[in-house]
């Protein structure tokens, strides 16, 4: 007979975040913000993504960029050039986001006149899949040089996706053993839903029918 407990401590953690992600994702959506989290590994092209994207709907919408980083303002530099408001997030070497790290960005941050916040996650593909940041939607960036096995090696990752940017399409020609074909089969292996587009943030490849996704999803998250 044992006479020790066993406590589930990730399981609870879990639990509490993802209540704790569900009433944070019901007050951005009844102030009308929409809240994406954009995830991929290091290198990927979130920023690069991100600054086209801020380019293309600056006069649509009222954009936010809530950048986490372990230790750097980096990123948060390049975002400020584009004239949309951003913060800078330090995890304090955490490798991922979770709800409560969100909602106190938020609060730091102010979102209620805004329209559109991208969550730029920490480059990683393990650790950001596991916790939910009380976005609305999630997006992940899988970029040619990676290879198109990511979806096999990281399952996680790609199920809890609402989409996957297949990023640096320009370099095709050079990574000539990814295979479009291929790497959508194995994301639709995890994920029959997910949508999937294939851009460069380099060329704009991509990006009218990236900025319609987002378009339809923000006014969705206002009905």
């Amino acid at each position: 007979m044992k006479d020790y407990k066993v406590i589930e401590v990730k399981e609870s953690i879990l639990a509490d975040n993802d209540a704790d992600a569900e009433a944070l994702r019901q007050e951005l959506k009844a102030e009308g913000t929409f809240l994406l989290n954009l995830m991929s590994s290091p290198g990927a092209g979130k920023t690069s993504t991100l600054v086209r994207t801020i380019a293309m709907l600056k006069d649509e919408f009222r954009i936010g960029v809530m950048e986490a980083d372990i230790d750097s303002d980096v990123d948060a530099r390049t975002i400020s050039d584009t004239g949309a408001r951003v913060i800078q997030i330090h995890t304090g070497g955490m490798c991922h986001l979770d709800a409560d790290m969100t909602r106190q960005g938020i609060r730091e941050f102010g979102t209620k006149d805004l329209d559109l916040v991208f969550l730029e996650n920490v480059g990683n593909l393990v650790c950001p899949a596991e916790f939910d940041t009380g976005a609305a939607k999630n997006a992940m960036i899988l970029s040619v040089p990676e290879g198109d096995d990511k979806p096999l090696k990281y399952p996680l990752m790609f199920q809890i996706s609402d989409v996957v940017l297949v990023n640096k399409c320009d370099v095709l020609p050079v990574f000539d053993d990814f295979s479009k074909e291929r790497v959508t089969e194995r994301i639709r292996l995890r994920n029959p839903d997910c949508d999937i587009i294939f851009v460069s943030a380099k060329t704009g490849q991509g990006f009218d029918e990236w900025a319609a996704w987002l378009r339809r999803e923000i006014r969705k998250n206002k009905q």
